[in-house]
């Protein structure tokens, strides 16, 4: 793509030398002007090239394209979980009532009374996306209810998702070209689960029961165990496009927590706190990139995410889940980050 010193260069070249060219000329001046409209006009057709193929398309671009297949963005969602709340017997919780950690506010969808001194209800993030996504025992904070006295998220809350980004909408795009789907083969079921929102991935076992049986294992967009309502989802939709016969198993994978333990040393101007929490969310990436495709956790690749990550100089007694070797991932596990103990 010309730039608008070689455009400018190429128009002066066809203009006689007898001509005053020079900065601040009548033709130095009309020649700037074309050559900026120009570069601009390369810049934007070359925007426009891209935007014709899937390999590069952007954006609503890439959505148009992956839409002649049938592959849609997907959607961002809201996270949900179970709070449990301690209170006065027969104190009724409405539907709305509000709950907080920070600035993230989650609102009760079903309305219970308090028995037995507690009550467990679902809430929903306000927000859309992986914002909801807060560790357990975190939302503690709610608007006041006459006759509630405390409340607690039991579980980390896993299953807000961000809107598919570019780059995992244009692999299922590819995958569907270069992996056609037929009549029920294990690509077509592996289709069905992932074009679900909430599901990040699938795996697929043929005959795991026998002649006529087929499992699927799904994970959700942030490569954790899925809940109930989107393996429901999931089953739904292959039995909408399933052919006739198969008998389909759809299961959330388990959750294969690894507990870290590992000495650093520090550069200068580092906290422990800080750098703990770096090592935590840098493992939990990597664990995400691994997730399905591979069938144990590295060792050695999690002392070198360790290393990598700002304020680590050097490492020593790393251990994962208790010992110094890899550690396997089963057929139906997606490993995770469970304690990271940094010293």
């Amino acid at each position: 793509m010309p730039t608008k010193e070689e455009i400018m260069n190429k128009m002066f070249s066809a203009i006689p030398n007898n001509y005053d060219k020079s900065e601040g000329s009548i033709i130095y001046d009309a020649v700037v002007g074309v050559a900026i409209a120009l570069e601009d006009g390369y810049i934007e057709m070359d925007s426009m090239i891209d935007n014709l193929f899937a390999e590069t398309a952007t954006s609503e671009y890439l959505e148009k394209i992956t839409a002649e297949l049938g592959v849609f963005r997907k959607p961002a969602t809201k996270a949900t979980t179970y709070i449990e709340a301690t209170g006065t017997e027969g104190t009724v919780i409405p539907i709305g009532a509000r709950f907080f950690v920070d600035t993230i506010y989650f609102v009760s969808i079903e309305s219970k009374s308090v028995s037995g001194g507690k009550a467990s209800l679902l809430v929903e993030c306000e927000q859309e996306g992986s914002v909801g996504n807060v560790p357990a025992h975190t939302i503690v904070n709610f608007e006041p209810i006459s006759g509630i006295n405390a409340v607690t998220n039991p579980n980390a809350v896993t299953n807000g998702s961000d809107e598919e980004p570019d780059e995992e909408l244009r692999e299922r795009y590819f995958e569907r070209v270069q992996t056609p789907a037929t009549s029920g083969n294990p690509q077509d079921y592996i289709n069905w689960c992932k074009e679900v929102v909430g599901v990040g991935d699938a795996k697929v076992i043929p005959l795991w029961n026998g002649n006529g049986t087929v499992k699927c294992v799904v994970i959700n967009s942030n490569k954790r165990a899925v809940d109930q309502t989107t393996l429901n989802a999931v089953v739904t939709n292959i039995d909408d496009n399933k052919p006739i016969g198969p008998t389909v198993t759809v299961i959330s994978a388990e959750e294969l927590p690894i507990n870290i333990t590992v000495d650093v040393d520090l550069n200068s101007g580092y906290d422990l706190t800080t750098v703990t929490t770096s090592i935590s969310d840098a493992l939990t990436n990597h664990f995400k990139d691994i997730a399905f495709k591979s069938d144990y956790v590295s060792y050695a690749l999690v002392g070198s995410t360790i290393l990598n990550v700002d304020g680590v100089i050097d490492y020593r007694n790393l251990t994962l889940n208790t010992g110094t070797s890899n550690v396997t991932i089963g057929s139906e596990q997606v490993a995770v980050v469970g304690t990271v103990d940094v010293t």
